[in-house]
């Protein structure tokens, strides 16, 4: 008798360690309501035709609703683990992170969270617009443009120009879709005496960008030859350059 009781015992127990389903998410509980909701109007030949759009529109919302709440959930996740970009191409002005070592060091960390990222270009009379897509795996996407005009530095011809400043807008435009931050290189310390240039934030370089993209060329050639790009700009330079770039913003 007891070794039946044990067995028992034995069995209850084992039992209880079974996997429970785990309970569905208040939001996909609401899809698969409505998605079920759907079918049952779908069988009903007396449906009204309307109500059937109506439903088709609130699953719509619904689904993009989703795919933004995990898009946000993903991003938050990924920005811990994106490091700062080693700074280690050179030019006359500086130093910067080329776009290859960003992608090559962002590019398996996106793809960890489900992230991928497109680019479009587009020429346009006052330059080349750079278009970053930043895409997840549920659907929601990001996207954020730039205009730059063409980089004539350096004796480049046509085709050349308009491949600098593409890869310019690249880089630019990644970094402020991902939020990535660079760094110049570690030169032992030799460079700790230099003063930190504090350049203006995201928000702020947003501001600049888009009242570059509504001044005439001149003043965008001028813009690019001194600060190379909005998120460049030093702070201290913020409010003055605002006010002189909203009067020559074309209305």
């Amino acid at each position: 008798m007891a070794t039946k009781t044990n067995a028992v015992n034995h069995e209850t127990s084992a039992s209880s360690l079974q996997a429970v389903p785990a309970a569905p998410t208040p939001h996909h509980a609401e899809s698969t309501a409505i998605i079920q909701v759907i079918e049952r109007a779908a069988l009903n030949p007396d449906v009204d035709i309307d109500k059937m759009e109506r439903l088709l529109q609130m699953q719509e919302r619904v689904m993009d609703r989703q795919a933004m709440m995990a898009y946000s959930a993903a991003m938050a996740a990924m920005q811990t683990e994106l490091p700062s970009i080693e700074e280690r191409g050179q030019t006359n002005n500086g130093c910067y992170a080329t776009l290859e070592d960003i992608v090559d060091t962002v590019r398996p960390i996106m793809q960890k969270h489900g992230f991928a990222v497109s680019f479009r270009i587009q020429t346009q009379e006052r330059g080349i617009e750079v278009t970053g897509v930043l895409m997840h795996k549920d659907g929601h996407r990001e996207e954020t443009s730039m205009l730059l005009p063409a980089d004539m530095s350096g004796n480049k011809n046509a085709v050349q120009a308009f491949g600098s400043s593409t890869s310019y807008g690249k880089r630019y435009v990644l970094c402020a879709l991902l939020n990535i931050t660079t760094r110049g290189q570690d030169d032992n310390g030799q460079t700790s005496t230099r003063a930190v240039v504090k350049r203006v934030t995201a928000f702020q370089a947003g501001q600049i960008q888009r009242l570059i993209s509504q001044c005439p060329a001149t003043t965008q050639e001028w813009f690019s030859g001194k600060y190379g790009a909005a998120v460049q700009v030093p702070q201290a330079d913020f409010d003055k350059l605002r006010a002189s770039l909203t009067k020559r913003a074309v209305k």
